[in-house]
């Protein structure tokens, strides 16, 4: 779940979406203690990466955003909520949604020195299919032929039969024509295809890459995009520097930023109200009571609308989670409009539909499990048999989750006397690692930012067996083949009425509840005379001006 990429190039593909985007200025025209734009820097608020810095095994909002900025792929999605856009592609061509001729911009470098060619897409694109290597995004590169001759799956998940060796290391369906040209053949049409390619798990990798091991390289990681890696000193900083050999249009106009990791969102918006932080990208949401964030940063807050669902998910590996009637049973004990009421003071939109409306193909209303209804949850538990023993539901406390988590937890107990409570997780990294090890014991919070404009995006990585981000293994054979029909569609407007059948399944089994729709409150500080946030509510770092 996770990133967007900047906007830049001239040739559309894919769809458009709608979505209230804020570019910001204001602020010192003197650029404060950095100097020039050409030569300052920017400290903005981070999280701890959960793995190595590799395009194909992140799926999280800490490592994406970096991945985002160290890197540029073939499409970029605008900051205005506009049709992605070509970046490091020249062209890409399709006559039949099947096969696809992609060109790319000649000699742009990698940060090394090397130029980008056609192969460096191939061959990360190789690597993070190929299942041995345990990228987490495999799943992304399913809709090219010959996914399944590199792709297989444990027949047993954790227990004592292994998956089965691929019969090739390379898909079919990848093919280098020279230099600067590939072509990619699907194992169907789907339409769709060119608009995923700005998500950050179709990345190049430099041949430095392939050398060595894949864990080294992200803790030094190498990219193509308008900033280099610097250092990263765990869960205290991650720097990076501007890349002066950069040739595309989004060129850096300062020199340095410094992702500062903070353990706690109070600490770093006490640092951006008095001046020591430049970004918060979220400020707490304490500080949105009576408006305290606006009449702190005066004319320095920034409100947004973003396409990002806070969401509580099921660990339906655990057996007390395996009935859908529990599940929604609990999800309808749970009054949204209260939450984003009272805890989020208005700035939340209670959830009602299982895709963020803003996302092309996302059909609003369609969660019949987001209602509140007391007596129907009531009469659900009854039928699932109840709820023994203690329901935890995790969350990260480093960012401002523990007031709605708890708000809902106690919901839950008292709407269903179940004995609810909610359980922080010192940080959003140790959170994710016993995510994605499979080691919860309860219900856990799972928001999710869409990586590129349409719904497929809320559908496969989420609730497609072995999706990416599938954390709680939820598997329907019929929403599985829908999804597929729906990813193998011809047509966008195909596609998208497919996806709204598997949805229409999806609800019918609660594999998770969402709670709110996004909308953001950040905050910069005087430094800063002009910027703008991505699609997704991210810094766009190549837009800031001191």
């Amino acid at each position: 779940m996770r990133v967007s990429k900047r906007a830049s190039g001239a040739i559309a593909v894919g769809a458009a979406f709608a979505l209230i985007a804020t570019g910001c200025s204001s602020g010192s025209d003197d650029g404060g203690s950095a100097g020039s734009s050409s030569d300052g820097g920017i400290v903005i608020e981070g999280t701890e990466p959960e793995n190595p810095l590799v395009p194909a095994n992140t799926t999280e909002t800490g490592g994406g955003k970096i991945i985002d900025w160290l890197f540029t792929g073939l499409v970029e999605y605008p900051n205005d909520g506009g049709a992605p856009r070509n970046a490091l592609a020249e062209s890409i061509d399709t006559a039949d949604s099947k096969v696809y001729k992609i060109k790319i911009k000649k000699d742009t470098k990698f940060h090394d020195g090397t130029v980008v060619k056609a192969k460096n897409f191939v061959d990360a694109w190789n690597w993070g299919a190929y299942s041995p290597n345990g990228a987490q995004n495999a799943s992304f590169f399913g809709d090219i032929a010959g996914f399944a001759d590199v792709n297989t799956t444990d027949p047993d998940d954790d227990g004592p039969k292994k998956a089965p060796e691929p019969t090739s290391k390379t898909m079919s369906g990848l093919k280098v024509v020279d230099d600067w040209n590939f072509e990619v053949t699907l194992a169907a049409p789907t339409a769709v295809f060119p608009t995923k390619l700005g998500y950050s798990t179709f990345m190049p990798l430099p041949d430095s890459f392939f050398a060595g091991k894949a864990e080294d390289f992200g803790k030094k990681p190498v990219g193509n995009g308008p900033v280099k890696f610097v250092s990263w000193e765990n869960n205290v900083a991650i720097k990076l520097t501007r890349f002066d050999d950069y040739a595309l249009r989004d060129k850096m106009k300062i020199k340095d930023v410094n992702v500062k990791i903070y353990q706690d969102d109070t600490a770093a918006y006490n640092d951006l109200v008095s001046g020591n932080l430049d970004f918060q990208q979220q400020v707490p949401v304490s500080s949105l009571a009576g408006d305290k964030w606006k009449s702190d940063l005066g004319d320095r807050a920034i409100s947004s609308t973003t396409p990002v669902t806070g969401i509580i998910a099921f660990p339906i590996y655990d057996a007390r989670f395996k009935n859908p009637k529990l599940r929604k049973a609990i999800s309808l004990s749970v009054d949204r409009q209260q939450i984003t009421d009272k805890i989020f003071f208005g700035n939340r939109k209670p959830a009602d539909s299982w895709a963020n409306p803003l996302t092309p193909g996302a059909k609003p209303g369609n969660c019949t499990a987001c209602k509140f209804d007391v007596a129907q949850a009531k009469t659900l538990l009854a039928e699932a048999g109840g709820f023994k023993g203690q329901l935890k539901m995790y969350y990260n406390a480093d960012a401002s989750h523990k007031d709605w988590m708890e708000a809902v937890a106690q919901q839950v107990k008292t709407n269903l006397n179940i004995d609810a409570v909610a359980v922080g997780v010192p940080t959003f990294a140790v959170f994710r690692q016993n995510i994605n090890a499979h080691k919860m014991d309860g219900a856990y919070r799972a928001g999710w930012q869409q990586d590129y404009p349409d719904v497929e995006n809320w559908v496969n990585p989420l609730y497609v067996t072995g999706g990416s981000s599938n954390d709680g293994l939820y598997s329907n054979t019929e929403v599985d083949a829908l999804a597929k029909a729906a990813s193998g569609a011809p047509s966008i407007d195909e596609s998208h009425a497919k996806f709204a059948e598997a949805v229409a399944k999806i609800d019918a089994d609660v594999p998770t509840m969402p709670i709110y729709f996004g909308g953001q409150q950040s905050g910069h500080s005087e430094k800063i005379k002009k910027m703008e946030l991505s699609n997704v509510g991210e810094l766009d770092i190549t837009s800031v001006e001191l």
